[in-house]
């Protein structure tokens, strides 16, 4: 069985299906490098369309929550049913592209250069690691897995939390504020969420290794490209944080 991965969306059991499928039916980490790039693709097209609109003076709310809950509950059906993954991706890469566009505009809107700056660091890191994983400089132990997995668990917990709270007028003390604690702890989930690429880059290898059938390379791609979107979205905050102290 494949390790644990931090991403929810690349579960243990996924790929525990192997050795059954010839090898045109086979993942491969070439073919779910090609997926990725499509996906990529079709996200950057919807965060284009978002971000033109917002420029031509239109109302981007809609697309923005609309792709943002469209987008979760997509997830979560590709997360459960990795066999729609290749008819579901493209749709969840075009909602969630719509959504990271009128996010992207607005903070543009805020902190002029503050995107390109977001989506280079964002880059940047994914070479940075994926180099370093295939050096072997960063191994995907059982203890590395585990102690990023509860990281991005208390995350995961802390933000719900944030997100409860904020019906009652109630804010997490530091989590959104641009204090040196506030700028500390978004650093941290930086960190947290960057290393969370070489777990997915571990678990893609191990599930081509273990021959897991071909539609797992788009469900592969898609677990990657959730942890680039939030990777991104926690640079945006981070950055934001930074030059709103200037």
């Amino acid at each position: 069985m494949i390790g644990r991965s931090g991403n929810p969306t690349l579960k243990d059991r996924t790929f525990d299906q192997k050795g059954s499928y010839s090898l045109q039916d086979a993942m491969t980490i070439e073919g779910t490098v090609n997926k990725a790039f499509i996906t990529l693709a079709v996200l950057l097209g919807g965060a284009f369309a978002a971000w033109s609109m917002y420029a031509n003076g239109q109302n981007v709310f809609p697309y923005a929550i609309g792709g943002a809950v469209i987008g979760f509950i997509l997830a979560l059906v590709i997360s459960f049913k990795p066999a729609a993954a290749p008819y579901l991706v493209p749709v969840y890469a075009v909602c969630e592209g719509l959504f990271l566009g009128a996010l992207s505009a607005n903070y543009e809107s805020l902190y002029n250069g503050i995107t390109l700056q977001a989506a280079l660091l964002t880059m940047c890191v994914f070479i940075a690691l994926l180099l370093a994983y295939k050096t072997r400089l960063i191994k995907a132990t059982k203890n590395f897995r585990l102690g990023v997995f509860a990281a991005t668990a208390g995350i995961a917990l802390v933000y719900l939390l944030s997100f409860v709270l904020g019906f009652f007028g109630i804010t997490v003390p530091y989590l959104h504020d641009n204090s040196l604690i506030g700028i500390g702890i978004s650093l941290i989930i930086v960190i947290v969420a960057a290393l969370n690429l070489v777990l997915d880059f571990d678990f893609i290898e191990t599930g081509a290794q273990q021959g897991a059938p071909k539609y797992m390379e788009w469900y592969g791609a898609f677990g990657m490209m959730v942890t680039l979107v939030w990777l991104y979205i926690e640079m945006l905050r981070l950055l934001s944080k930074l030059w709103s102290r200037d």
